[in-house]
């Protein structure tokens, strides 16, 4: 099957996102505090970044979206975590998640973006559920926790357990249901990325047909539902990579954020107890400010490697082969560490204010120290996946390469 790709809008490149993103960030810096509070982004944050197309990056143009790139992905999270870490973090997730839902066979994306061309996904890949196979699908119960921005999606990925008619396991699919076939426990009380709302959605003996299943062992290695990846360069990118590397898209962001309030202190705080009346007098200062805009510039080179890594492949029809793919999860770990160093350098650097409430500092840091445990980021089994991989050690660790 071919699609026919049309578009009544021009399409924004990805620099006019970006600056769509930063002409949000008065906003959405003014929002970040209640955000926190509410433990859910701000409504007027969200229409603000629908009405500015930042739900679309990833959406197929047949829908009105915008099906753009792995490094433009990057950029638009990056720069709306300038902003706020949580908001970012909520844009990323439902873009990649819309990625995902393109992926399915196209009669599931139509029920999506067909019927909404506005619809937010959010998703957990785990298959923490049970499933029950019956004519035409699956009937399917199970918990599903850390959606996040599971206060504003329609509709949610969801893993399970494909069964068999006897009830054995035979497969791991992502399954697309409605949001409002869905329950959610309230569930997201913690230190950092507040704003997410990655809370738990609940599915009760829920029908899901065929169609709106995606086989995960068979997209790890490249084999897609959707009929038309032979058009549509983004939704033929390298599964893992793709779901890795679009989570440090907001670290980029806040490390960017927190250098610039850092430095935009340095000429009038003082250095206590010293006889600094300016910060960017100290030469320790300066090697602090050096070491952690150097630690962000590795942090950018290596997303943006991983980035055209992902990008290069898809726009050639080749899937990036298992070393490429380890070297990626090794990069995506890589950025998060070096991000995270330099935010603590940062506050070291800027002091003990650092970690008053009103100091948008703290909420940086809580936020990027969070989002760097997420399990697909773990810098050190990003690393043990690549050495394997440089080696040649057969043994894996993880499906997820």
């Amino acid at each position: 099957m071919t699609a026919q790709v049309v578009t009544t809008t021009p399409i924004p490149d990805a620099a006019e996102l970006v600056n769509r993103a930063r002409t949000l960030q008065p906003l959405l810096s003014r929002n970040a505090a209640a955000g926190e509070t509410d433990r859910r982004v701000v409504e007027e944050s969200i229409e603000a970044l629908t009405a500015a197309g930042l739900f679309k990056v990833a959406v197929p143009k047949r829908y009105g979206g915008y099906e753009t790139s792995m490094r433009t992905m990057l950029d638009v999270s990056a720069a709306v975590a300038e902003a706020d870490g949580g908001t970012a973090w909520v844009v990323t997730l439902t873009n990649v998640c819309a990625w995902l839902t393109g992926l399915f066979p196209v009669r599931a994306q139509d029920e999506v973006f067909g019927a909404d061309p506005g619809a937010k996904v959010s998703g957990v890949l785990a298959p923490t559920s049970t499933a029950v196979r019956v004519d035409g699908g699956w009937r399917v119960t199970g918990k599903w926790f850390y959606n996040s921005g599971s206060w504003h999606a329609t509709w949610a990925v969801l893993g399970f357990p494909v069964t068999d008619s006897s009830g054995e396991v035979v497969d791991q699919g992502l399954a697309l249901i409605p949001r409002d076939d869905l329950g959610l426990e309230d569930t997201w009380f913690v230190a950092g990325m507040r704003s997410s709302g990655s809370n738990c959605l609940v599915a009760e003996d829920i029908f899901v047909p065929e169609h709106r299943v995606l086989r995960v062992p068979a997209a790890v290695a490249g084999e897609y539902a959707s009929e038309v990846t032979d058009v549509e360069l983004l939704y033929r990118s390298a599964f893992v990579p793709v779901l890795a590397l679009v989570l440090v898209g907001p670290q980029l962001g806040m490390g960017r954020a927190a250098l610039d309030l850092v430095i935009g202190k340095a000429a009038r705080k003082p250095i206590s107890y010293t006889f600094f009346t300016a910060q960017r007098d100290s030469t320790a200062f300066q090697l602090q400010i050096a070491e952690a805009a150097r630690l962000l510039d590795t942090a950018t080179l290596h997303a943006y490697r991983a980035a055209d890594d992902i990008d290069t492949a898809a726009a050639s029809g080749v899937y990036p082969d298992v070393l490429v793919r380890s070297r990626v999860r090794s990069d995506t770990g890589h950025v998060a560490e070096c991000v995270t160093r330099a935010i603590d350098i940062l506050l070291s650097a800027h002091g003990a204010g650092s970690f008053a409430e009103a100091n948008a500092l703290q909420r940086i840091w809580r936020d990027s120290a969070v989002a760097a445990r997420h399990a697909v980021v773990s810098p050190v089994v990003g690393y043990e996946v690549y050495g394997k991989a440089l080696l040649g050690v057969e043994q894996t660790i993880t499906p997820l390469v």
